[in-house]
């Protein structure tokens, strides 16, 4: 429960240079006086212009103090100190229970509205859903659409169920509990567009990630097993059959994986693959259809 408070602008900027003393990035001390105390970044920019402008805050600064302090000591992300992350355009709940929404996978969402042209699929599906971000999106574009989301971890649908009942509530979006493609087999030959932002990371690479991922984010939903692509592997397995004819399949992967994710795609029997870039230009999605002659 938050409780707004006012304070002298020259105050709250004198406590934010204590707090960078202490370490720290800027833009991390900025985001929790965002979403934490409610002071948004625009804000901050007309008091650096005029220090004597008197502020509100959401939660007194001892509290956002002791926030800080656990993220520099433990490296405890800010976001599950906080309980929310911003997606799109909503508040996501997040936890431990599943990955934090990171930006470049907004792109997914892109690429899948891309692709139904301004018109909604039938069926589509999130599969490894985590904090049901990408179902939220979904379901907020094609709100006639029937949706599906599927995780093998019973957490992480408990929070992308919140997510989904607080962002999307009108919206027609059923859980999954289950490996990829397995709990939708009653629908295999429906899906007209698939997204997942399966687990790439090759194991050998997770002791160098950060320690605010690599302590504090779920394992499952970051290794790739020993070269990353051992989630993707299984998925491509069933995917000619479950999509409709005609159907694509977006995928996410390592910034190194482009070419071989692209390959196993076709491998499996996939057609019109291709791949896509992230925010940076590196070549971080994949993408194919079922073959419409597999419908006969």
């Amino acid at each position: 429960m938050t409780t707004e408070q006012f304070l002298a602008g020259n105050d709250l900027l004198a406590w934010r240079r204590r707090q960078l003393r202490r370490g720290g990035r800027s833009v991390d001390l900025d985001w929790l006086l965002d979403l934490g105390g409610g002071v948004s970044w625009s804000e901050l920019q007309r008091l650096l212009l005029d220090a004597e402008k008197v502020v509100a805050i959401d939660q007194p600064l001892e509290a956002l103090e002791k926030l800080w302090v656990l993220h520099l000591e433990q490296s405890m992300p800010l976001q599950h100190l906080v309980g929310v992350c911003p997606w799109r355009d909503v508040l996501l709940e997040v936890s431990s229970a599943a990955l934090i929404p990171r930006q470049e996978t907004e792109l997914l969402v892109e690429l899948a509205l891309a692709f139904a042209e301004g018109q909604s699929p039938r069926c589509w599906a999130d599969l490894g859903t985590g904090s049901g971000a990408v179902a939220v999106s979904l379901c907020r574009a094609w709100p006639e659409a029937e949706g599906h989301a599927v995780d093998l971890s019973v957490d992480a649908l408990a929070l992308a169920e919140k997510n989904l009942k607080a962002l999307a509530p009108q919206q027609s979006c059923r859980l999954h509990h289950g490996s990829w493609w397995v709990p939708l087999r009653a629908f295999w030959g429906q899906l007209e567009i698939v997204v997942s932002n399966p687990p790439y990371i090759p194991r050998p690479l997770i002791e160098m990630l950060d320690p605010v991922v690599r302590d504090h984010e779920p394992l499952s939903a970051l290794v790739g097993g020993e070269d990353g692509l051992e989630a993707i592997r299984s998925l491509l397995i069933d995917a000619p059959c479950a999509l409709a004819p005609g159907g694509v399949l977006f995928l996410e992967h390592h910034h190194d994986q482009s070419e071989s994710v692209q390959d196993l795609m076709r491998e499996a029997g996939l057609v019109n693959v291709s791949a896509a870039n992230d925010l940076e230009g590196v070549a971080r999605f994949a993408q194919g259809q079922r073959a419409i002659a597999s419908a006969l």
